[in-house]
């Protein structure tokens, strides 16, 4: 596993991490705690050394299960969580109060004084705009609370928002294959300003493993069954925002693109 720096003066990592929305169990069968602590433990063990989650994923119970298992390892693991979509908060009720409030259950359910990256998370662009966020996450920072700071964000609009920002760690953007707009300016001015790049939905919901058909089915209780065209929350989230029978005639032809020493996910991934 390689490692890179996240953004300028921040921390070492390793290139990919696990994505802990799952571990919430929200959006599919739940999984339970012997399976969580199998995930996590095979993903130390090839070499990942940041994990993300939010403090909504399964209403704490993403955090509370990444807590248990940082007390039941050695592994030097460093945590990014978020604030800013519990139903108390989203979309019209952002106060440093409740940040505070948010920040402290989340070190409480982690098990950590520190948090190492407290993202905001696909909060609303007018709130961005408004901006005093960033100053109450400036003193969440000098008080020793959090490490550093960053933002989930959904839209390139959004994210250029956020790069305005002193202080600014980190974005977490959609980006894989599919959705490459990011390249033409969020990119090069993330990479100018020296703020670190997360990825998210790199496989398009699985769709980039290459391992679904036309005879595929979901669980009721996937988000992918259900939001394949973007009904339940944002567009761009499940599949990247494109319809799912247009995703497999395109996978068809990024089939034929595939070198032979790789596997659809290692090509989507590289």
């Amino acid at each position: 596993m390689k490692k890179r720096n996240l953004g300028k003066n921040g921390f070492e990592i390793s290139e990919v991490g696990l994505g802990c929305w799952q571990i919430g169990g929200d959006w599919g069968n739940e999984i339970n705690k012997e399976k969580t602590f199998e995930i996590l433990n095979e993903a130390v063990n090839n070499g990942v050394t940041f994990f993300d989650t939010a403090d909504v994923y399964g209403n704490g119970r993403s955090e509370e299960l990444i807590g248990e298992f940082l007390n039941n390892t050695h592994a030097k693991i460093k945590i990014a969580t978020k604030f800013g979509r519990s139903s108390n908060i989203f979309p019209d009720n952002y106060t440093e109060q409740a940040l505070r409030n948010s920040v402290d259950a989340s070190r409480k359910r982690l098990n950590i004084d520190c948090i190492d990256l407290l993202q905001l998370h696909c909060i609303p662009t007018e709130v961005l705009k408004k901006g005093e966020i960033f100053n109450w996450l400036r003193t969440l920072k000098k008080e020793g609370k959090i490490t550093h700071f960053g933002a989930s964000v959904e839209s390139v609009t959004q994210g250029l928002l956020c790069l305005e920002q002193e202080g600014l760690q980190s974005l977490q953007v959609i980006y894989n294959i599919f959705r490459q707009k990011l390249t033409q300016e969020l990119l090069p001015q993330a990479y100018t300003k020296g703020v670190g790049i997360i990825v998210r939905l790199p496989l398009a919901s699985g769709l980039l493993t290459g391992k679904f058909s036309e005879k595929t089915q979901f669980s009721k209780n996937d988000h992918r069954n259900f939001n394949r065209d973007g009904e339940a929350f944002n567009v761009g989230e499940t599949f990247a925002g494109l319809p799912f029978d247009k995703g497999l005639k395109l996978l068809d032809e990024l089939k034929m693109l595939c070198p032979q020493n790789m596997t659809m996910v290692e090509m989507a991934l590289r």
